[in-house]
């Protein structure tokens, strides 16, 4: 699927108006409900295949996080066949204990993956956890970045981000057919 038919497709699905309270704390009157691309599997799978080139090539493991990056990451890395692990906002205080569950990123290059970003904030969260544990990791990979930049938060923990989209990308423009 081409990107710019991909772009229609999410805002078709995903996009919202109203009033909405992002995780920042921002509040918006556009919205994009990942959750709406995530459970369709055909769109799903466009998103991980556009996703693909975004990969640094010496990735080693891909990390979803909790919760809209797990469905991403998955079907990432069918595309891949990269290992991914599956990283908690905080690691359970049964079971494994683990901040990430499945692949082990101890000691690896390991590449973020989340759905929408908007100011990094659980990015940077998660990677100063992993780093913690021994991840290496430099690169983050969403689908949309609510931005036109990346976040500085991002920034200053010296990742670089890779969207598929911004969100000027996905505007009621794109949903005019292609011809």
């Amino acid at each position: 699927m081409e990107l710019a038919e991909l772009g229609r497709r999410i805002y078709a699905a995903a996009h919202l108006t109203g009033e909405f309270v992002l995780r920042s704390g921002q509040t918006t009157d556009q919205y994009f409900d990942k959750y709406r691309f995530e459970a369709d599997p055909v769109l799903l799978d466009a998103v991980a295949q556009a996703m693909v080139p975004l990969v640094p090539a010496d990735t080693e493991v891909l990390a979803g996080l909790e919760m809209g990056g797990i469905p991403v990451v998955t079907a990432l890395a069918r595309h891949t066949g990269l290992p991914c692990a599956f990283v908690r906002k905080e690691a359970k205080p049964y079971g494994t204990r683990r901040l990430a569950e499945g692949a082990e990123t101890a000691g690896r290059r390991v590449t973020i993956v989340e759905d929408v970003v908007t100011t990094g904030g659980q990015i940077v969260l998660s990677t100063a956890e992993l780093r913690t544990l021994g991840a290496h990791i430099t690169d983050a990979l969403c689908v949309i970045n609510r931005n036109s930049t990346v976040p500085a938060a991002l920034t200053e923990a010296g990742l670089s981000l890779h969207a598929v989209f911004t969100s000027e990308d996905l505007t009621p423009e794109d949903l005019t057919p292609a011809g």
